[in-house]
């Protein structure tokens, strides 16, 4: 079990869910003390994401280094941004709700009755962005995601595979 935290800052709420393998260089990238923890710096990626653009939401997510998955809502912009690292270790589900909304969690179990055969793990390695219109993949942000559908007898609504060749970015 990862360490689970929230916080709420400047009309922000994050609930943040792992461990940043890369926290003390993140701290000193976004300026912070040394005992802000991984919710405070996911509430700080995001209001420079939000305050600097164009800076791609795949930059902010392409730099975490570690385990987890986080939900991050402004509430002044009415965005909605998450993501879940590379291996998915920590674990997040999502699922469209009968009344249409998009529902997220840790624990299945708790979306089940919601959202039904529309239930899925969170694809590793994507983000989620009211802002840039839905779906990415932070490694090949320009790539098409494709849901594969789930066979009949399975609960899970779909999973999701990123067309097209991978491309790596170069790094400085």
């Amino acid at each position: 079990m990862y360490g689970r935290s929230f916080a709420v800052k400047d009309d922000i709420f994050c609930l943040f869910e792992g461990a940043l393998d890369n926290l003390g260089s993140l701290r000193q990238q976004y300026g912070l003390a040394k005992s802000a923890n991984e919710v405070v710096l996911m509430i700080e990626a995001y209001k420079a994401l939000r305050d600097r653009a164009p800076y791609p939401a795949n930059h902010v997510v392409g730099h975490l280094s570690g385990s987890f998955a986080f939900i991050v809502y402004d509430k002044s912009t009415s965005t909605l941004f998450v993501a879940s690292d590379q291996s998915g270790k920590v674990p997040l589900y999502w699922g469209i709700t009968a009344d249409g909304y998009v529902a997220f969690a840790d624990d299945a179990d708790l979306l089940k009755g919601a959202c039904g055969k529309s239930l899925a793990s969170f694809p590793q390695g994507c983000f989620y962005s009211t802002a840039v219109g839905g779906l990415r993949c932070y490694e090949n942000p320009k790539n098409k995601i494709t849901a594969i559908p789930a066979n009949e007898e399975e609960i899970w609504g779909a999973t999701f595979k990123v067309e097209g060749p991978a491309v790596v970015a170069a790094t400085e």
